[in-house]
């Protein structure tokens, strides 16, 4: 068993932005195609904590390079009132050779560049011939933060920064860290969630929200929304954009906010294509002018486990790590 600490999997995820959304790009592709296996997440909630779960993500690769593990990933909201992280999470990969446990590693890394590689590939595929200037980012937080370093990679043309969170102190705090990341942009803090849906042309929204709270209607026709906390944006907005998942027996669970919309509407035809798809040219998109565009990513366990064994695999030839040689008798 080789046991990979967070700065052994910091070392090796760093710098490697535009590889990760690559190996994203081929494992949606995979899914598509049907050489996947990707259980239903796993919800573990509390009685008396209701704000806090874990979530269990099972998954198989195929392909060229097969697969096998799970992401067991907490969410603690609380925790960022106490100065330490909200989510933290850990992976095993099993070997299909003899479906032993072969390899740990701390995940919340390997989680934060999954989902932001994710994004940042949505954006560059649902943004290609009218590149945004500038993004707003909605939540100032990890997954934020990470994904506007992939979308830098991705896009590259980001020379405004627009930011919105319940915490001024946060988003100022964040405002110096986008500095450190992108010397060059502007950063603006905005003083609500409409200011900064009608600021920028490219919105991500990374935040804790439980409950559909936001209306689209301030966003500019055109503007593309990357929905990956699932849960702010209201049902009637949802119904009335062009909305692209990953997965949309996924993505349509647990009350996120397609769920909602599929409840009230009766159906999926509110969903245009998955992000596999357009991939793979298996099914034409062609946006309206005068609609906005969601991305709504459930975070396939699929992408953790393309991520986690690049990861295993480099460690393996760097020499990095811990090795237990008696963690099975």
């Amino acid at each position: 068993m080789l046991v990979l600490r967070k700065a052994d999997v910091e070392k090796i995820l760093g710098g490697r932005e535009k590889e990760h959304i690559e190996l994203v790009r081929q494992t949606y592709s995979l899914h598509e195609k049907g050489e996947t296996a990707v259980p239903h997440s796993i919800f573990l909630r509390f009685p008396d904590q209701p704000a806090n779960r874990i979530i269990g993500l099972p998954s198989y690769r195929g392909g060229e390079n097969p697969a096998a593990g799970l992401k067991w990933i907490s969410s603690f909201p609380e925790n960022i009132q106490s100065g330490i992280a909200r989510a933290s999470a850990v992976m095993v990969l099993n070997s299909l050779r003899t479906g032993h446990p072969e390899a740990l590693l701390e995940a919340s890394l390997i989680s934060a560049a999954r989902t932001a590689a994710s994004a940042a590939l949505a954006a560059d595929i649902l943004t290609e011939g009218r590149r945004p200037q500038g993004v707003s980012l909605i939540g100032c937080g990890v997954i934020n933060l990470e994904i506007l370093r992939y979308l830098q990679a991705a896009i590259g043309t980001l020379g405004e920064i627009t930011l919105y969170d319940t915490s001024r102190v946060r988003a100022e705090e964040f405002a110096r860290r986008c500095h450190e990341l992108l010397p060059d942009a502007v950063v603006t803090l905005a003083d609500s969630i409409e200011d900064a849906l009608e600021a920028q042309r490219l919105v991500s929204f990374a935040t804790n929200a439980g409950e559909p709270h936001v209306d689209l209607t301030p966003a500019e026709p055109g503007t593309v929304v990357l929905h990956v906390s699932l849960r702010d944006i209201d049902p009637l907005s949802v119904n009335g954009a062009h909305n692209i998942v990953d997965d949309a027996d996924h993505v349509c669970r647990e009350r996120t906010s397609l769920h909602l919309t599929e409840q009230i509407t009766g159906g999926r035809a509110f969903i245009d294509a998955s992000i596999g798809q357009l991939i793979n040219g298996t099914a034409a998109f062609t946006p309206d002018p005068d609609k906005v565009t969601v991305y709504s990513p459930f975070g396939l366990g699929v992408l953790d486990l393309a991520l986690a064994v690049d990861v295993h695999t480099t460690a393996r030839e760097l020499g990095i790590g811990v090795e237990v040689t008696d963690f099975l008798s």
